[in-house]
C-alpha cells in the first residue's frame, strides 16, 4: 500500500500543477497584455497594409543600378543626335525650318550663355519671322519637333498687312561646349 500513497501523492502533484498551468494559460489569454482576437486581427490588419505602402514607395528604386546606366546612355544619344558643336548649325536648321514651311526669316539675334559645367553652353536666339498663320502655326509646330533641340520661350504676334502675319519669337537652345 504505501506505493498507493505515493502514486496518489504524484498525481495530486501533477494535477495541481497542470491546474496551475491550466489557470495561467486562462490568465494569459484573457489578459489585456495580449488582447482579444479582434484587436489581434486588427494589427495584423494594419501591419499588412503598411508593408504594402512601404513595398509601392520603394518600387521605383529597384533596378536603379540599370536605370541610371540607360538615363546616361540616352543622354549621351540625345547629345550627340539634338545638340550642335557650332552655332552656324543653329541658324541654318532655323533657316531651313522657315523655308521648308513658307515662313520668311526678318532679324536675327543670337546670344551665347556661359558654358555650363555639363559641357554645355545656352544659345538664346531672339527672331521675327513673318507669314499667313496657317504657315506659321505649321513653323513653330515643325520647330518644336524639329531634330535640333529647341526651346521656346515667348511668341508674340505682331499685326496683320495683307494676309501677312508678324511673329517675333524667343528661343533657346544648347551648344556643345569645345
Amino acid at each position: 500500500m504505501p506505493d498507493l500513497r505515493d502514486a496518489r501523492r504524484k498525481l495530486k502533484i501533477a494535477f495541481i500543477a497542470l491546474g496551475a498551468v491550466d489557470l495561467v494559460a486562462a490568465a494569459v489569454l484573457f489578459s489585456p497584455l495580449v488582447g482579444s482576437q479582434k484587436v489581434r486581427s486588427e494589427e495584423l490588419r494594419d501591419s499588412w497594409k503598411e508593408l504594402q505602402a512601404k513595398t509601392k514607395q520603394v518600387e521605383p528604386l529597384r533596378g536603379l543600378d540599370k536605370k541610371i546606366v540607360t538615363a546616361k546612355n540616352q543622354i549621351d544619344q540625345f547629345y550627340k543626335d539634338r545638340l550642335p558643336a557650332q552655332d552656324s548649325a543653329v541658324s541654318e536648321e532655323l533657316g531651313k525650318v522657315a523655308s521648308q514651311n513658307g515662313v520668311h526669316m526678318g532679324q536675327v539675334k543670337y546670344r551665347l550663355k556661359d558654358p555650363e559645367a555639363i559641357g554645355l553652353q545656352g544659345l538664346q536666339i531672339e527672331a521675327d519671322f513673318s507669314g499667313d498663320y496657317l504657315q506659321l502655326v505649321k513653323f513653330v509646330n515643325a520647330l518644336e519637333r524639329d531634330k535640333l533641340f529647341f526651346i521656346i520661350d515667348s511668341v508674340e504676334l505682331g499685326g496683320e498687312q495683307a494676309g501677312v502675319v508678324k511673329l517675333g519669337m524667343k528661343l533657346e537652345t544648347y551648344l556643345k561646349a569645345s
